[in-house]
């Protein structure tokens, strides 16, 4: 057993006589039947001191082992100098970034990969601002799989600014997409409340009673198999151009979430999205004037778009 572990030993009563050992284990512990079916696959599971399988019975008084690994907080932040990230800008009340793919905003339960805060804390930033510990300086996100320019704040006053801009809608939010087919019209606005997606909690959809969510796009180049977007974003929803371009059966290039093709994935050689936050602008918290930060293309994204432009 684990020595970084919290080992119980129970013995079955008589109302849980003949249920699944996953069954029985969420209802003596607490556990969800997936979080014990885990701990079951992994071998830290026994009955009557025997290896068992999830979808095996109990009896009354047999003796449960179960040895439950301590996990590390979910929201610790971890100081680590995360290889790729860009600094575009630093001064006294900011630090603007380019965030490269893989790597989350924060830390958050589920997510163990690298993160913005914990490089900046790594690399001897030092970020003062309200609010908990693991989102210090945060006044926007960019998901994992979406590479591009942010912006963190350091001061508490620079965080209220910024906070403040992104919720007015002033901050200037400009993405480059690439995605399947040729939307119509081939410049528009689409105005689509999204929500929480009613089956799968990883994903977000349109849906009557989400939240209010607006994009703007602009086709730059139109090519054969997929489109080249310019988008501006007036919200701020998570997952907000997916969602809205897959509604419109334009899904981003090898967004297999939101149901792009797998077979034009594999042709232009992504593993994630053809997504990248390319320009961010806005007025300096501390100086009031107007400042612009610009990332150019990784390297996965401009090799598919290369492959796009030379399928015509």
């Amino acid at each position: 057993m684990s020595e970084h572990s919290d080992h119980r030993t129970v013995l079955v009563p008589e109302g849980l006589a003949g249920e699944r050992v996953d069954a029985a284990m969420a209802r003596m512990f607490g556990f969800s039947r997936t979080r014990a079916a885990d701990l079951i696959a992994s071998g830290h599971v026994q009955v009557d001191e025997a290896p068992v399988g999830k979808s095996d019975r109990v009896h009354a008084g047999a003796m449960l082992d179960v040895d439950i690994p301590v996990e590390a907080d979910p929201l610790e932040v971890r100081a680590e100098v995360v290889e790729g990230i860009t600094i575009l800008h630093d001064d006294d009340s900011i630090v603007v970034i380019d965030k490269p793919v893989g790597v989350a905003v924060h830390p958050s339960p589920g997510w163990s990969g690298p993160t913005v805060v914990g490089h900046l804390a790594g690399a001897g930033y030092r970020i003062a601002t309200s609010g908990a510990p693991e989102r210090q300086g945060i006044v926007q996100r960019l998901d994992v799989g979406t590479s591009g320019v942010m912006v963190i704040t350091k001061s508490e006053r620079a965080y209220s600014v910024l906070k403040n801009a992104f919720r007015h809608r002033t901050v200037e939010k400009t993405y480059h997409a690439l995605v399947q087919g040729h939307p119509d019209p081939l410049e528009g606005t689409i105005d689509a409340p999204i929500g929480r997606h009613p089956r799968h909690d990883y994903k977000f959809a349109v849906m009557a009673d989400g939240r209010h969510s607006v994009t703007h796009y602009l086709t730059l180049e139109a090519h054969r198999f997929a489109s080249l977007l310019e988008v501006h974003l007036e919200t701020g929803r998570t997952h907000q151009i997916r969602v809205h371009m897959a509604a419109l059966k334009h899904p981003c290039v090898a967004d297999l979430t939101y149901g792009a093709d797998p077979t034009l994935a594999a042709r232009v050689g992504l593993e994630r999205q053809w997504l990248h936050a390319i320009r961010l602008g806005f007025e300096h918290p501390e100086t009031g004037e107007h400042v612009e930060y610009e990332s150019s293309l990784p390297a996965d994204l401009a090799h598919a778009l290369e492959v796009i432009r030379d399928s015509d």
